[in-house]
C-alpha cells in the first residue's frame, strides 16, 4: 500500500516533466495529451485522471514560484540582486523550462498570457510595493518586468548572439542599475 503514493507522485512528476518539454517545443495549441502521455510513457487516461484536461495540465506545468529576494530600499544594489535572481531562474532547472515555456506560450495563447499577468500581479508587483512610493508601484513594477522579460526574450528565446554572448556578470552590471532606477526613482509623468 505504501508504494501507491510513491507511484502516484512519480507518475505526476513524469507527466509534468513531459508536459513542460512538449509545451516548450510545440506550444500550448499544438501539444496534445496523447503526445505528452507518450513522452511520459503512460496511458493518456492517466493525464486526464491527474489534471482533468489540457488547460489543467498546462496550469500545473507552468506553476512557478519566483521566490523573489526581499528588497531593502537601503540597499543600493537591489537591481543587481534582482537581475542575478532572474538569471538563475532562467538558467537552472526546473524553473528555466517552466518560465521559458510560459513566456513562449504567452505570446500566442490567451490563457498563458493571463497566467503571466497573474504572476506579475501576485509576485512581481508586491516586490515594487515594498520599495518606493506605493502609488506608483504598478508603473515601476511594469518597467522592471519589461526589462527582465526583454532580457529573457532576447537571450533565451530569440537567442540574439550579442545578448547570448554576455556573461551573467556583464548582464548584472549593465542591467542592474536600470532595474535599480525603476525600483527607486519616481517615474516620469505625462506632461511633466
Amino acid at each position: 500500500m505504501t508504494d501507491a503514493p510513491r507511484r502516484s507522485d512519480a507518475t505526476r512528476a513524469a507527466i509534468l516533466d513531459a508536459a513542460r518539454k512538449r509545451f516548450a517545443e510545440d506550444g500550448f495549441r499544438k501539444a496534445t495529451i496523447r503526445a505528452i502521455a507518450a513522452d511520459a510513457g503512460i496511458d493518456p487516461s492517466m493525464v486526464m485522471r491527474y489534471y482533468g484536461n489540457k488547460d489543467g495540465l498546462f496550469a500545473a506545468a507552468v506553476d512557478v514560484r519566483l521566490d523573489l529576494p526581499q528588497l531593502d530600499p537601503a540597499n543600493g544594489s537591489m537591481g543587481e540582486v534582482l537581475v542575478g535572481h532572474f538569471l538563475r531562474l532562467w538558467e537552472q532547472p526546473p524553473t528555466d523550462e517552466i518560465v521559458l515555456t510560459l513566456l513562449r506560450t504567452a505570446v500566442i495563447d490567451d490563457s498563458a498570457t493571463e497566467r503571466v499577468r497573474t504572476l506579475f500581479a501576485e509576485q512581481v508587483l508586491p516586490a515594487a510595493l515594498s520599495v518606493g512610493d506605493p502609488r506608483d508601484a504598478p508603473h515601476r513594477a511594469g518597467l522592471v518586468a519589461s526589462q527582465l522579460l526583454g532580457i529573457a526574450l532576447c537571450r533565451y528565446i530569440l537567442r540574439l548572439p550579442p545578448v547570448v554572448a554576455l556573461t551573467a556578470e556583464q548582464l548584472i552590471a549593465d542591467i542592474g542599475p536600470t532595474i535599480q532606477r525603476y525600483l527607486t526613482d519616481s517615474p516620469a509623468t505625462a506632461g511633466a
